[in-house]
């Protein structure tokens, strides 16, 4: 059977570059490549000046790089220094670019619609509301495995209705059989409990917010605020954003997507569907780890996919790009 890259040859190369979310970080990230290419301490110098905080050292320190107003600005620094590596690279620009969550940030700055300090300072804000909208707040996320999309919304309505106080909805559409759950510990506690009754899995995450849930509703109004604050240009590369994953082409339109992004569900099912039904063939990850490589292997039209947070990795997709 013919290899990856022998079959990716029969055909037009057409590349989308996926942009990591927050979970993803890990210690350390992008130490080894930063031996190689000085791309990765300068952007770190450049987004450390934008925040007046030193998010090398963030990176480097476990308790701060998961607050999560730390994560999302060390997070995005990462991905857009791994974004200035490959740039120069790339022989024709990527057909589309996407982000998972807080990647969508990423990738508007590497579309050129948010500069870089800009990004790293409204993803910190960012972060601040988010943690700030769940204060005295006991919650929870989980990863529901195994069951359709649509038993999971049901099984969040069931825990809603019955459950006293319960807040919980569906967070994440990740790939088929994997659905990520946000809300109040009750609710997640009792969507739970009602995905174990079914035999399948459901595996408690470990953050400090519940993401995408209704819960961020006044993170996501006081985002707005920020937001507007902010110019946004013109995409030099099309960004098919989460929230009804499709290209939003007005500052408007991706302002409003980003602002909703925040309590509703991540559609990243439907955003590979999308890239699949484009006829794209090769997926590129910039960001910490492989989480969303290995999530491209699971969707209904597998894309072949690369991660680029090492040395090793980077060289084995140089290899596919030539």
């Amino acid at each position: 059977m013919a290899s990856v890259p022998d079959m990716i040859k029969k055909q037009p190369t057409r590349i989308a570059v996926l942009f990591s979310g927050q979970g993803s970080q890990i210690v350390g990230m992008t130490s080894e490549l930063a031996e190689a290419y000085p791309e990765i301490r300068d952007t770190f110098a450049e987004a450390s000046e934008a925040l007046s905080e030193d998010l090398w050292a963030i990176c480097q320190d476990e308790e701060k790089l998961n607050q999560t107003q730390y994560t999302q600005p060390a997070l995005l620094t990462a991905s857009i220094a791994i974004w200035r590596i490959l740039q120069p690279k790339f022989k024709k620009a990527p057909c589309y670019l996407a982000g998972h969550s807080l990647g969508e940030y990423s990738a508007l700055c590497a579309a050129g619609v948010i500069s870089l300090a800009d990004a790293v300072r409204l993803v910190h804000t960012r972060g601040q509301l988010m943690q700030e909208a769940v204060v005295g707040i006991d919650t929870a996320m989980a990863a529901v495995l195994g069951l359709e999309d649509h038993r999971v919304e049901n099984l969040c309505e069931q825990a809603t209705e019955h459950v006293d106080g319960a807040i919980v909805g569906a967070a994440n559409f990740n790939s088929p059989g994997q659905v990520v759950v946000s809300g109040n510990a009750a609710g997640v506690t009792a969507v739970i409990d009602k995905v174990k009754n079914t035999g399948k899995k459901a595996i408690p995450l470990k953050v400090s917010v519940p993401s995408h849930c209704a819960l961020m509703a006044p993170a996501s109004s006081a985002l707005a605020e920020a937001l507007a604050a902010i110019k946004f240009d013109q995409a030099t590369i099309p960004v098919i954003q989460n929230r009804h994953a499709r290209v939003e082409s007005s500052a408007a339109g991706i302002k409003q997507a980003l602002t909703e992004q925040l309590s509703e569900p991540v559609l990243w099912s439907k955003t590979m569907q999308e890239l699949a039904d484009k006829q794209i063939n090769i997926l590129i990850e910039c960001g910490s780890g492989n989480v969303l490589s290995n999530l491209a292997k699971r969707q209904a039209q597998p894309i072949a996919s690369y991660p680029t947070d090492k040395p090793t990795r980077l060289d084995k997709l140089m290899e596919v790009l030539s």
